[in-house]
């Protein structure tokens, strides 16, 4: 058998013939590419946000479970992060484009910030979320959907605000409580049933808490706390005194008091 007989019969280490992966993976393997445009390759994606407001300020918390597919890929995930001093944004869903947009729409209120003189009012701050949220369509059309639930105060008007956006980039306000996620359904359902108007601090954070339970305890890919390991949901207060995060040692003893109560009832 001649050399020539073999052209084309084996695979060839590198494709000389151009530079585009995709064009590679069209003539070698469709099937791989077809998939991928479809969104039936499982990527990692963060699960269910919570928030809701209490007096004048909100709470914003998040569990700390990623999936890819039915497998836990991550439990310490972080998927609520500071937007600017005064709010903050929860991601769910193909969690690399949804950090990635909550970090640019950081970079992009800390810019405004710095030429205005002065910060995006809330409600503009919301508008450019939404803005991204649209601009990400296309890959949402391709299974790499974001949908952020985001929150803040505004010290122009002493008020908290809570909005809520669809892949579409369609923006919704909430004056009492919202979720997003996997578990966001299980999630409403509790905080329908506990919220109270006359909330202050501590009790709105049980309430968060309590809502993230019961989205664990129902949706497999949010994930609840994790005493063993020492992994609590990440909670976030934003009122008068601007954006916080609750350290672990303080979570974990209203998670210890959730548990008490559950015991009792």
């Amino acid at each position: 058998m001649r050399l020539g007989d073999l052209q084309g019969a084996l695979p060839e280490p590198f494709d000389l013939t151009g530079p585009s992966f995709s064009a590679l993976l069209q003539r070698t393997a469709p099937d791989a590419l077809e998939a991928a445009l479809a969104g039936r390759v499982d990527h990692v994606e963060g699960t269910t946000i919570v928030a809701l407001t209490y007096g004048a300020g909100v709470i914003i918390a998040g569990d700390r479970r990623a999936t890819a597919g039915n497998i836990i890929s991550k439990r310490d995930m972080r998927k609520v992060f500071e937007a600017d001093g005064w709010s903050a944004v929860g991601i769910s869903g193909a969690a690399g484009p949804a950090m990635e947009m909550a970090k640019i729409f950081a970079t992009e209120l800390e810019h405004y910030e710095k030429v205005e003189g002065g910060p995006l009012s809330l409600e503009g701050k919301a508008n450019k979320l939404a803005q991204m949220v649209r601009a990400n369509l296309p890959m949402a059309m391709q299974g790499l959907v974001v949908v952020p639930l985001f929150a803040g105060y505004d010290p122009r008007e002493d008020v908290a605000r809570i909005y809520e956006f669809d892949a579409a980039g369609g923006r919704y306000e909430e004056r009492r409580f919202a979720t997003t996620g996997s578990g966001g359904r299980d999630a409403r359902g509790s905080l329908k049933a506990r919220y109270r108007d006359a909330l202050d601090r501590d009790a709105a954070v049980d309430v968060a808490l309590e809502a993230l339970w019961d989205a664990a305890d129902e949706d497999s890919a949010t994930g609840g706390p994790d005493l063993v390991r020492g992994i609590f949901p990440l909670v976030v207060v934003i009122d008068s005194q601007g954006y916080r995060e609750l350290d672990d040692s303080e979570v974990s003893e209203r998670v210890q008091s959730v548990i008490s109560d559950r015991q009792q009832a």
